[in-house]
Parts: structure tokens; C-alpha cells; sequence
């Protein structure tokens, strides 16, 4: 089939759809900045420069200045920030606009015909408000209002087909028209001329329906351009014209959406101080710098948009110095000695390191590498073993904060052991220019990467290893690199987006902390989430919701045990909780009471407060990091589903603690240290169990942590160690590590079977990247040849329905098996699995009715927060049913009864 580029289509297209009389007709006029304000759409046109680049190339003489303001998920009078980020008022003012664009509609147009006249009341509003301003100090700034893209009929079977989208979008384009009319402003319809380009084109142009894909942001160029100034201008863009704005909105991107806002603007600037500079200080004049670096390569986009050349480097030789804070470290009163905080700033040989290590009986360390041999790994974050069971380590050199005029090249590396003894003989890039990848993790045939406020999906298709990371692209016959979320909170590099980990349904989890406020687009709607919580995305269905809003400090660690219970580890504190209870819903501003931020975000975010919920066991030091769940037949019987905690300040250890069942929930009690020891210097922060049992830890090495108790820019934060250990039982065999990547359908559901979680986990990470088609085929075949007499025969059934529920297919004669088992493990995780299908299946209520008077407590906690998901009477009064069968309830049945009650209400 021939297919017809996006730019080659606007020929027939644009003089059907767009014509003079409907542009916006704007004149600018020499100096003018230009503001783009609003939604994820306009967000990306900084990302993908095409537009911009017209806009320059047609005014070339004009020195026109666009400053992109725009986030993800932004309303006209919604828009929340981390505190003292500034209003919209102070940023239109900083960047001095004499134009702004509004780019509303999307997210509103999901509240229908009902919302439409507010939305028409609020975009009236605004633009009223805004004529009264003077942001630039030549008069109030020109206005013009953009519609909303139409929703693209990709054909995808679990993406919405868009009939009732477009219909939306159509209401409120139209909407938005009246509302330019009415107040005299300019207004560009992107809706029609898009619907016609969607159709009219062989190509895919958007990721989902709903936002533009890079090929999708080039068509959208033209169609921009001529409906704001009208018929004209350049054909095509200058890639060198695009070069240069993809530096001058690198520097502007960083500066406007910088990481550690809260350490910049917020309280914590105040922190860091080493008797002159504190935080904000030193992080303001960084910020300073940036909007100059801004400035001179915009001097550098008018040069080359009018024909002339410019030299190969950039001269940023006229900006402020930077602000340069003594160390706070050292003597005898040093705070953070004294809280044993500080480790050495003599850093011992990694051989020297391995002879402090403290283990508990039985039990080896090894070396698998360190900065000596491989000197890329420095600072490295986050472990994960790929389907070819080779290591992968996220390392982060660029952190606590990126500093300008410096390369950004944090990295994904592949730890290659090509004679299988637990070293590392070769280090390989992956991916290089990241920045601060917190985590990753593996999955569609690619890569999930954590760059705050953005996760990456990376793909290498020609089998060499690395990626081209510079720019975003999905051009045929390359690799992939796309923002495939965008919209996540940036307050702090400590605080996420962390601990990614697949549910056994097949949605992916990850974390994000304190601080941040984070707005997600997807193609449902918009979330958001304030203040901490646990994101779920679904890859098949492009869903994007919160799973757990709740107070924690800094979560930083996930597990799934055998039956699908999860456990979450929050880092700051080291409190540890049972996720079911404070995962039910609720609705945004409000969160599941507890936490160690309680108090503060109640009063910041003027909740209500309320009673707090209790970690599963009781911790004795903080902090912790990465949590796991051991399952390794290598490792002794007796320790089988205990669980391991990483403490990165005081014990700097692996703590172990004996998990054991406690009526509706759980409870843990301390073990002997697995490890500890190492030299002060020793930061365990992440740990995964090997494809062979045997357990690694990485090892961040470093004297200094933490925001508040040093400078960003303390002197003696160390970018250049890192290390990665490896703990065997060297009387127990390592396990023959399993074939995943490329094996046939049938093995790996037989890997299903297998009694270690993380083997599991891997096939089920396999097979949700195969096609849905083959493998529900091949687990009905699998599920039929199934003994019932094996004494895993129900989990192996619930593995069964996991696959069904991440392939998207009800099997609800297979649900109703499980949710009637004998097993209450298997009852409780049938009722979660039900809690995605609760519309999808036919009376849901009478599915759950028995499952509220179950024998078993978790069951009926598992049934409470699946009713949290419903409306109406019938389902209020079926929670309360509770109370019938249970007429004491403990803690955590207690808890999530009254968060059901609440949502119901």
C-alpha cells in the first residue's frame, strides 16, 4: 500500500477545511512574545517544533519569543501547582506576553452537553480577566482561543472508537467560537481540519486517539499556522530552523518545569544553607541563567530562520555566574554525623567495601561491579533484569538537580555476564541523555522510563542495543523513544516517579511523593493526584488512573505476593502498609486518611481530618527505599515469603522481617539483618531477586543524601561512585534460570507454574506483549489440561484469569470458579480481578452480595473496595451488609468499610 505523508496530504486538505475566513487573522508585530497556555496539546508543541519553526520562518524580521506555559491537564481556573510555583499571572508576566494562546476543551468536553455553558461561563471569564491585565507593559495582550484537535478512529480494539468523543469536541470547538465572538477575540478551529486529516490519512498521527504523535504534531504545523495568520508562510520547515528551538525549548523546559520546585520556590528552599546560600538562593540564579540561555538562542532561531548561518556553539559567555555554596560537611558538631547520616568522603575500594559486609548465617556477598571497572556506573538508582535475564541499572550522575552548561546524560545501562558467573564483564549503554531515570521497567517490547514529569517508552528495534535518545520519534525502520505519560508532579527528584511494578492483571504501577501535584490526560479523561500516591496505567486500553491517593512521604517500593496482595514500602518514614484498605476510590482533592503526611497535607490542602492508617507492622529505623518479597528456592525454606526491606541512613541494611497472615490483613516481625555493614558509605537502595534465586542489591555509594540537609550544590556530593552486589546461600543450588524472551506461547504459561513470583513475573510480562488472539487461545488449551488434583490447581486457574484480565477479555464462567473457591486467597484475588469488570459483567452487585458474608475477612475487604467503584443505594446498602457477618471487624475491615461508606455517600 502507498502511503500518504502527513505534510504531502494538507494539499487537498487544508483548502477544504481551513480557510482564510476562518483564521484567526493575527498580525504579529515586531518583539512580540508569544504565550502558549493550557492542555497537553499545546504542551507539546515544545516538544515537537514544527510549528514554531513555521511561525519564524514567515515573521523572520519580527524577533518573535514563544514561552511555552502550558501543562498537562490544565483548565481554565484549574491548575494546580507545588506550592510557591507562582500564579498564572506571575509566569505570563515573567515571560512579558504580548499574546497568548488558550488551548482549552479537551478535558473540559468530557463533561458533555451538561458542562458546556460553564465551560463557555469560564472561557468568558478568563478572557474578560486577562484584557484587564498588561503582562508585557505595552497594553492588556492579544487573545486567541484554540480548539481542541479532533479524536482519531485508530481501529485499536480496546481504544475508544471516538464517535462520542468527536461528537464532544465538536460541542465545545463551537462553544469556543461563540465565546471568541462574544469578546471580540481571535479563535482557531483545529477540530474540522484535524477530523479531515485523520481521515484522509494512511498514516497514524496520534498515540491513542487522543494526543498527537511526532508524525502527528508535523501535520498540525500548517494547519496551526494558517489558522492563526491566515493563508501563506513556508510550506515546510527549516530543519535547521527546528534544531535551534529544540535547544532554546530544552533550556526553556528546564527552567519553567525544573525538578525540585519545592527546594526552589517552595519551603525547602530554605534548606541547604552553608551560612550564605541556601537553596533557593543558589537554585533562582540557576533559574536566571536558564531564561538567558533562553534569550541567546532565540537570537540564534532569528538568524538562522532569515538565511543567515550562526556558529557552531552557542555563546552563553554573557550570563550570571553561578552561585557556588561552600560544603556544610565536616568537624565534630556536623548534624548529620551525629544523626549518622554522613558517611566518609574517603571512599574505601569496592574490595575494601566487601570486607565490612555483616551477613546473616549461611549467607554470601559478591562484587557484580562497581564505578572501578565500569566508571558509567555512578549514581546508579534502580535495578531490573530484562526477558533475556541480563541486569539493566538506571544510574543518575545529573542528581539532585541538573546544572546548566553541563551535558545531561544520566543512563540505562546493560550489565552484560557473558560466562554466567554473577560478574559483570561488559557494560553497555543503552540509553544515554535521560535525565534522572528514578525507574524503569520492561514491558510491550520495550522499555518504561521514569523522566519526570514524563515517562518514556523506549523501544529498540534493530537488536543493537542502544537508542538515540535526543529526540522523540517513531519513524518507521527506527527506534522508538515517545513520551508516553506526561503530566506528573516535578517538586522533587527524591520523590519519584519510582518503583515500577506490573500487576498480575497486567497494569503497570509506579509512585510518585510528596510535594507533587501531577494532572494526567489520557483518552477518559484527566486525574490527578496531589500530595503522593501509586499511578496504574493500562498499555492495552491507554488508561491512566490514580490506584492509591494517600499521604504517604516518599513511596519507593511495590510487591505483589502469590494470591495478588500488594504491599507498598514508604521510603521516608519506613513504614510499611497492606495496599487493599487505601486503594478503593475517591475523588481528587480528597485522599484515604493516614500517612506520615497526614497532618500537613490536611491543613495544606484544607481536608478534612481523620483517622490514621496503621502500617502492618511496627518499623524500628528509617529510611527505606526498594522493597521485595523473597521467593527463590536457592534461598533457605524457612525465610519463603518473608519480607526485605532496604535502609539507606541507619542501619544501612537489608532488613528482614517474618510476614505472617493477621485476620483481614497482615503483620511482620523482625529477623536478623540479611546484610549490613559495608562502610558508611554503603546506600542500598534497590533490590531484585535474579532469574537464578540469587538476590542483588544496588548500591547508590555515597557520603551525602538528602535535599534538606545539604545544598543541591554541596561540593561534596559524589557523581562518580556506584556499585552492585549480589547475596547467594551457597549450601542451596541457584535455580536453572527460566527461557523467556522469544519462547513459544505454551512454555511460558508453563512458567506460570513455576514457584518462584519473579519467574512468574516475567512470563506474564512476556505474554502481555504477544498477541491477545494466540495467547487466550493457548490458555484455554493450557487451563483444560490443568489436573485437579495438583495442589496448585486453583492459583494456577487464577494465573488463567490474570491473563484474561490483561488481554481484555471477560471470562466471567472462570471468575465465578474462583470467586465460589475453596482457597480464600484465591476468593479475594477473583474479587479484584471482578473490580475491573464491574462493568462488564452481568450483575456485578449479585457477584459481590456473597463475597461481603464470606468466612474470611480479606474476602469481604477485597468486596468493600470493589463497591467503592460503584453508585447507588443497592450498593451503599450491601456494604453495610458487612457489619451482619462481621460483627467486630478489625483495623483494616474497619478502614475500608468506612472509605466504601465515604465514597458511596
Amino acid at each position: 500500500m502507498i502511503r500518504t505523508s502527513p505534510l504531502a496530504l494538507l494539499a487537498c486538505v487544508l483548502p477544504v477545511s481551513l480557510t482564510s475566513a476562518d483564521a484567526a487573522e493575527l498580525e504579529p508585530k515586531a518583539d512580540d512574545h508569544i504565550a502558549l497556555v493550557g492542555n497537553a496539546l499545546a504542551e507539546g508543541l515544545q516538544h515537537h517544533n514544527e510549528w514554531e519553526a513555521l511561525l519564524h520562518q514567515r515573521f523572520a524580521d519580527r524577533e518573535l519569543v514563544v514561552r511555552n506555559l502550558a501543562f498537562p491537564g490544565d483548565e481554565p481556573f484549574t491548575r494546580i501547582r507545588t506550592r510557591d510555583f507562582g500564579s498564572p499571572d506571575d509566569h505570563l508576566t515573567h515571560v512579558e506576553a504580548d499574546v497568548i494562546l488558550y488551548f482549552f476543551g479537551y478535558n473540559e468536553s468530557f463533561a458533555g452537553e451538561e458542562g458546556l455553558e460553564d465551560f463557555k461561563s469560564d472561557m468568558t471569564r478568563l478572557v474578560e480577566e486577562t484584557k484587564t491585565k498588561n503582562y508585557s507593559g505595552d497594553g492588556a495582550p492579544r487573545i486567541v482561543l484554540v480548539s481542541p484537535i479532533a479524536f482519531e478512529v485508530t481501529g485499536e480494539p480496546h481504544l475508544p472508537t471516538g464517535k462520542a468523543h468527536n461528537q464532544r469536541l465538536e460541542m465545545y470547538t463551537d462553544g469556543l467560537k461563540a465565546v471568541a465572538e462574544a469578546t471580540d477575540v481571535g479563535f482557531v478551529d483545529l477540530f474540522r481540519p484535524t477530523l479531515r486529516l485523520f481521515e484522509q490519512s494512511d498514516e497514524r498521527l496520534t498515540k491513542n486517539g487522543a494526543y498527537l504523535n511526532a508524525a502527528g504534531y508535523a501535520a498540525l504545523a500548517p494547519i496551526l499556522q494558517e489558522g492563526l495568520f491566515g493563508e501563506g508562510g513556508p510550506s515546510e520547515p527549516n530543519p535547521a530552523v527546528i534544531a535551534e528551538l529544540n535547544d532554546k525549548n530544552f533550556h526553556w523546559w528546564h527552567r519553567y518545569r525544573a525538578v525540585n520546585g519545592y527546594s526552589i520556590w517552595g519551603p525547602r528552599g530554605n534548606a541547604g544553607s552553608d551560612g550564605t546560600y541556601n537553596n533557593r538562593d543558589v537554585m533562582n540564579r540557576e533559574l536566571a541563567i536558564l531564561d538567558q540561555m533562553s534569550a541567546n538562542r532565540d537570537e540564534r532561531v532569528w538568524a538562522v530562520a532569515s538565511g543567515e548561518s550562526v556558529p557552531d556553539e552557542v555563546d552563553d559567555s554573557d550570563t550570571l555566574p553561578f552561585l557556588n555554596p561552600k560544603s556544610n560537611v565536616g568537624g565534630d558538631d556536623d548534624p548529620n554525623r551525629k544523626r549518622g547520616k554522613l558517611g566518609s568522603l574517603e571512599y574505601s575500594s569496592a574490595q575494601v567495601q566487601l570486607e565490612t559486609f555483616d551477613l546473616a548465617p549461611g549467607y554470601k556477598v559478591e562484587l557484580v561491579a562497581s564505578e572501578e571497572q565500569f566508571p558509567e556506573l555512578a549514581n546508579p538508582v534502580a535495578l531490573n533484569f530484562d526477558d533475556k535475564g541480563r541486569l539493566w541499572v538506571a544510574v543518575m550522575p545529573s542528581y539532585p538537580h541538573w546544572k546548566p552548561k553541563t551535558e545531561l546524560d544520566d543512563k540505562l545501562l546493560i550489565l552484560e555476564d557473558d560466562d554466567g558467573d554473577g560478574k559483570t564483564d561488559r557494560c553497555v549503554t543503552f540509553a544515554g541523555g535521560l535525565h534522572q531515570p528514578t525507574g524503569f521497567e520492561f514491558g510491550m517490547g520495550g522499555v518504561y522510563v521514569a523522566q519526570q514529569p514524563d515517562i518514556l517508552f523506549l523501544k529498540d528495534t534493530d537488536g543493537d542495543d542502544h537508542i538515540d535518545v535526543s529526540r522523540e520519534f517513531t519513524e518507521g525502520g527506527k527506534d522508538v523513544r515517545v513520551r508516553q505519560i506526561s503530566g506528573l508532579g516535578t517538586a522533587d527528584s527524591h520523590h519519584g516517579i519510582a518503583a515500577f511494578e506490573w500487576g498480575p492483571g497486567g497494569n503497570l504501577y509506579f509512585q510518585e511523593g510528596t510535594f507533587k501535584m501531577s494532572q494526567v490526560e489520557d483518552p477518559y479523561g484527566l486525574d490527578r493526584l496531589s500530595e503522593a500516591g501509586i499511578w496504574r496505567y493500562n498499555p492495552r486500553t491507554e488508561a491512566v488512573d490514580v490506584h492509591t491517593s494517600f499521604a504517604f512521604a516518599n513511596p519507593w517500593g511495590h510487591v505483589f505476593d502469590k494470591w495478588g496482595q500488594e504491599f507498598i514500602g514508604d521510603a521516608s518514614p519506613g513504614e510499611n502498609y497492606w495496599g487493599t484498605p487505601i486503594s478503593g476510590r475517591i475523588e481528587w482533592p480528597q485522599k484515604h486518611p493516614g500517612g506520615s503526611q497526614m497532618n500537613r497535607v490536611v491543613k495544606e490542602m484544607k481536608l478534612d481530618p481523620n483517622r490514621p492508617y496503621p502500617p502492618f507492622f511496627k518499623k524500628r529505623i528509617r529510611p527505606s527505599a526498594g522493597i521485595e518479597l523473597i521467593s527463590s528456592r536457592h534461598f533457605p525454606e524457612d525465610v519463603q515469603g518473608d519480607y526485605l526491606v532496604t535502609n539507606v541512613i541507619g542501619d544501612r541494611a537489608l532488613l528482614h522481617y517474618d510476614m505472617q497472615e493477621d485476620g483481614t490483613g497482615f503483620t511482620a516481625t523482625e529477623r536478623p539483618m540479611l546484610i549490613s555493614g559495608g562502610d558508611g558509605n554503603f546506600r542500598p537502595i534497590d533490590m531484585q531477586f535474579a532469574p537464578d534465586g540469587s538476590l542483588y542489591i544496588v548500591d547508590w555509594h555515597n557520603a551525602l543524601i538528602g535535599h534538606l540537609q545539604h545544598n543541591l550544590r554541596d561540593p561534596n556530593r559524589d557523581k562518580s561512585h556506584g556499585r552492585v552486589w549480589r547475596v547467594t546461600y551457597p549450601d542451596r543450588p541457584l535455580v536453572k534460570a527460566p527461557k523467556i524472551d522469544g519462547e513459544p506461547i505454551p512454555a511460558l504459561l508453563d512458567l506460570l507454574k513455576a514457584p518462584e513470583l519473579r519467574t512468574r513475573y516475567m512470563a506474564r510480562r512476556q505474554l502481555a506483549a504477544r498477541d491477545s488472539a494466540e495467547v487466550l487461545a493457548a490458555v484455554d488449551v493450557w487451563l483444560n489440561a490443568l489436573d485437579p488434583k495438583d495442589e496448585n490447581f486453583t492459583h494456577h486457574g487464577l494465573e488463567a484469569l490474570w491473563q484474561y484480565q490483561t488481554h481484555q477479555k471477560v471470562n466471567e464462567s472462570l471468575l465465578k470458579e474462583l470467586l465460589n473457591a475453596d482457597d480464600y486467597h484465591a476468593r479475594a484475588a477473583a474479587v479484584r480481578v471482578l473490580s475491573f469488570w464491574l462493568d462488564e459483567v452481568d450483575a456485578p452487585l449479585d457477584l459481590l452480595a456473597p463475597r461481603i458474608a464470606d468466612e474470611h475477612p480479606r474476602v469481604q475487604a477485597e468486596a468493600l473496595r470493589a463497591l467503592s467503584y460503584m453508585e447507588g443505594d443497592e450498593a451503599l446498602e450491601l456494604a453495610l451488609g458487612v457489619l451482619e457477618s462481621n460483627e467486630d471487624p478489625d483495623t483494616f475491615l474497619n478502614y475500608t468499610l468506612e472509605e466504601t461508606l465515604r465514597a458511596l455517600e
